[in-house]
């Protein structure tokens, strides 16, 4: 196989029959599926099984836990099973153009990169935002924009060479749910040549208000953490002080999301989480104007200029204008 795609499901049936078909429809032949049905309570599973039946040359596996293990678990389990040459991941409420694992798999091969990834599109329910990524010609270059908050660490936009996984001991952190794509950093640190592809292929939908990603409790908030610490570590011990500035970065982009909001309650979270990265705000040039700006407000706690930007932009232009 040239590509095993990993897909976890749980509870998703209002939108995995066009993640499932946009995957059996790819052009690319030599690819196999992996179905990791993490013990999901509604029709998910039997929903593949109707459409997998109308591709019978499709190779397809579905692996079922016991228990719900949770999002990490389940990519783990999918990888131990993988035998392509790459690794892409899709999550079950997104859908993926036709020709998407083809042009990723051709680029990699032509490049000889451990690693692909591309631009994606945020899909709302009426309209999409073409999400454009940044390129880089080193691997060392694209860890430093993923820390520094410029480029995406998501898992869904890009094809990984399965042996850095597998000679780097490297899994998803089970029972540590949020932020578990750090992951991704950690593969990054390991490859050797990476590449960008300037085209958008991948759909990530915005209407799955269940979503784990929109969800957030002390169990979430504790995972998160967690993950920042395992992910830093795991850089610390490869490159030493090298990283330092980047890391710092990397904090504050962590909990920037908590200024994304009305609610002064994470507004509470933005002050008590890594202020020593508070400092390097200034200092990092890769993000956008007004998310330097919000930052510098946190700073000086002018929160209440971060609350009507949160309503206008995105209560109101993203919410209702832009939908």
């Amino acid at each position: 196989m040239k590509v095993s795609v990993i897909i976890p499901v749980y509870n998703v049936e209002r939108f995995v029959e066009r993640c499932i078909r946009s995957l059996l429809e790819q052009t690319l032949r030599e690819i196999e599926l992996i179905v990791v049905d993490d013990c999901s309570p509604d029709k998910s599973i039997a929903i593949i099984q109707r459409v997998i039946k109308e591709y019978p040359d499709r190779f397809i596996k579905i692996i079922s836990h016991k228990t719900n293990k949770g999002l990490p678990a389940a990519r783990n389990t999918g990888l131990k099973t993988a035998t392509g040459e790459y690794i892409f991941h899709c999550d079950s409420d997104d859908w993926i153009e036709s020709d998407m694992l083809e042009i990723l798999y051709q680029t990699a091969k032509k490049k000889n990169a451990d690693i692909v990834w591309c631009d994606w599109f945020l899909s709302f329910e009426k309209n999409e935002r073409y999400m454009k990524q940044p390129q880089y010609t080193s691997s060392m270059e694209a860890l430093k924009g993923m820390l520094s908050g410029a480029m995406k660490y998501n898992v869904w936009n890009k094809l990984i060479r399965r042996e850095l996984y597998t000679a780097n001991n490297i899994s998803f952190p089970a029972g540590y749910g949020m932020g578990e794509d750090m992951t991704i950093l950690k593969l990054f640190a390991c490859a050797q040549t990476v590449t960008y592809l300037p085209k958008a292929f991948y759909h990530y939908v915005k209407l799955n208000t269940t979503a784990f990603s929109n969800t957030y409790s002390e169990k979430h908030l504790a995972e998160l953490q967690h993950n920042v610490q395992d992910a830093l570590c795991f850089l610390s011990a490869k490159y030493g002080n090298e990283l330092k500035t980047e890391m710092a970065f990397f904090k504050l982009d962590v909990k920037f999301p908590f200024l994304i909001s009305d609610d002064k309650k994470k507004y509470n979270l933005w002050k008590t989480w890594y202020p020593e990265a508070n400092p390097y705000i200034k200092q990092n040039r890769n993000v956008s104007m007004h998310r330097w700006l919000l930052q510098l407000l946190a700073v000086k706690e002018q929160f209440w200029i971060i609350r009507l930007y949160y309503r206008f932009v995105h209560k109101f232009i993203y919410g209702i204008i832009f939908r």
